[in-house]
């Protein structure tokens, strides 16, 4: 309102016009007072602080809040990841739902503004709970449901709805504090908003992730927020609230620190408890080391029991070794290999095979004078030296002197370690294909770094994955992998090995005119050539 009059007139027509003028004015706007041309507005809202003082203490909470949002985000695509595979999907539906949830928590903030303090109260109680317990509850649906995509959906429309409400209930309670140029107040809001972001989005991988691990790093951020929420409106806006109100706010902040308290105490049982379901109840030794999770399961020997199973090991998810035949794929992985070097294999390079197995075949065979194993899985390496179960699998490989085994990514050792023409034999016994995550170990580029690697006349075996009873998408991996080292240059056999009851997909190729199948010892209705049909 541009004018304003000191004092109220007789006539009526302009104490009409007063106070019609009054009834269209913002309801946040502050009063006008005049004092000859004006005087600067005064706060609306009564503060146990200054104004400016109030106004930093609810950026900081923007700063909190969006690191905490950023953090659930991240939170659910790493778990999604985890426990579906199939990483960029994840992220896409995560980050898309969200987005448009958030939107949708912008508008339905607007019927919220009226009383601004309490609704962001509440908004943030809310957000803390859901999106602390969100890691526990799709692990759930993932261990006794056996499908988690549903609550992820769920659960990333909820947290973008909350989130989304928070800017308009913010931004309303800044110019409450102090009335503020919109474009200047939205710069604030949104500058320290994206600062918050960055600094969640850096200390959930690099912090979070790798000391506390998924679930009790989502409890920690529901916790955060709820308390920073709740304790900005219960004291700097508590002259804003009914005694109701404030109550009820107190109460509900309360409980969900409660609840992601207990939840935080149950973490290890419940984590036991889910595992079982998962792996069965024959479990050993699981490990959360840096957001993997390796686990062995099963016995073998002496220490084995009638009710447990083979002797298995598991990196996040993915069986890595087993004692059961059906997986006993290694000696169809090194014989041909070796089999059909120009000249015996003194050097042999595996990629993956941490777990020894593949270098106890290797060790088995004459000649083979030194065996360098790269295997990306730090517990996987460590397990196999330390663990009785896989040591006797293994036979104790890595203490032999002629094994050197390195941590570090094979596409990466291979580009920056290996030297070119060293080995006779490189073997690749990585995780199946699937997904982007295993992409780079199966790409081109992987097979041509491998293939810099071998000597003239050496051979390149890889290990692809189990075809029987496969469907089509994994025998159309099978050959999207022969086709890829063949691309190198490489000239190529696909072949078939059966261990047991169980046909495995393996790859040979070399340099230096047409290789023909090896002849190894292992009997031909185990070691068949593949056709594409």
């Amino acid at each position: 309102m541009r004018t304003a009059y000191r004092t109220r007139v007789g006539d009526k027509g302009r104490h009409r016009r007063k106070r019609i003028v009054q009834t269209v004015i913002d309801p946040h706007e502050p009063a006008v007072q005049a004092a000859g041309g004006g005087a600067p507005p005064s706060p609306v809202m009564r503060l146990p602080v200054q104004p400016a003082t109030g106004r930093f203490l609810v950026l900081v909470t923007v700063f909190i809040c969006a690191a905490c949002g950023l953090i659930y985000e991240l939170e659910l695509v790493a778990l999604a990841s985890y426990l579906v595979g199939d990483s960029v999907t994840q992220a896409s539906l995560v980050l898309s739902i969200m987005v448009f949830a958030m939107g949708l928590g912008a508008l339905a903030a607007k019927r919220l503004r009226i009383r601004a303090a309490v609704g962001f109260g509440a908004v943030e109680a809310v957000l803390g709970m859901v999106g602390g317990l969100s890691a526990m509850a799709l692990y759930a649906c993932f261990a006794w449901l056996g499908q988690p995509r549903v609550a992820l959906v769920g659960f990333s429309l909820a947290i973008g709805v909350l989130i989304g409400a928070e800017v308009p209930l913010l931004m309303t309670l800044i110019q409450r504090i102090r009335r503020q140029d919109p474009g200047g107040a939205v710069a604030d809001l949104f500058a320290a908003d994206y600062v918050g972001a960055l600094i969640g989005g850096l200390a959930f991988p690099f912090v979070l992730l790798p000391w506390l691990g998924e679930l009790t790093s989502a409890l920690l951020t529901g916790a955060v927020n709820a308390a920073v929420g709740g304790a900005l409106v219960l004291w700097l806006f508590r002259y804003d609230l009914s005694p109701r109100a404030r109550w009820g706010l107190f109460a509900g902040n309360a409980a969900v620190l409660a609840l992601l308290a207990a939840a935080t105490i149950l973490t290890a049982p419940f984590e036991r408890a889910a595992r079982t379901a998962v792996y069965g109840d024959d479990v050993r030794v699981a490990v959360r080391a840096g957001g993997s999770e390796t686990v062995i399961t099963g016995g073998i020997g002496e220490a084995k029991t009638e009710r447990d199973g083979p002797l298995s090991l598991y990196a996040d998810g993915r069986l890595r070794a087993s004692s059961s035949p059906a997986d006993a794929y290694q000696p169809g992985l090194v014989g041909p290999a070796l089999a059909g070097t120009a000249h015996p294999a003194a050097r042999v390079l595996v990629l993956g095979g941490g777990d020894g197995l593949v270098a106890r075949e290797l060790l088995r065979a004459p000649g083979v004078r030194s065996v360098t194993l790269v295997e990306p899985s730090a517990e996987v390496l460590r397990l196999a030296r330390t663990n009785a179960g896989l040591k006797e699998l293994n036979d104790r490989v890595h203490g032999d002197p002629r094994v050197r085994a390195v941590r570090a990514e094979p596409f990466d050792w291979l580009r920056h370690e290996a030297r070119p023409g060293r080995y006779d034999v490189v073997l690749s016994d990585l995780p199946d294909p699937g997904g982007e995550e295993t992409a780079k170990d199966y790409s081109q580029e992987f097979y041509g770094l491998a293939a810099r690697a071998l000597a003239p006349g050496g051979r390149l075996g890889v290990r692809v994955g189990a075809l029987a009873e496969r469907g089509r998408a994994e025998r159309h991996d099978y050959w999207t992998v022969v086709a890829s080292v063949r691309s190198t240059g490489l000239d190529v056999v696909p072949y078939q090995y059966r261990a047991d009851k169980q046909w495995w997909g393996l790859v040979l190729a070399g340099r230096g005119g047409a290789i023909d199948f090896p002849r190894t010892d292992t009997p031909r209705d185990r070691l068949r050539p593949l056709a594409q049909h």
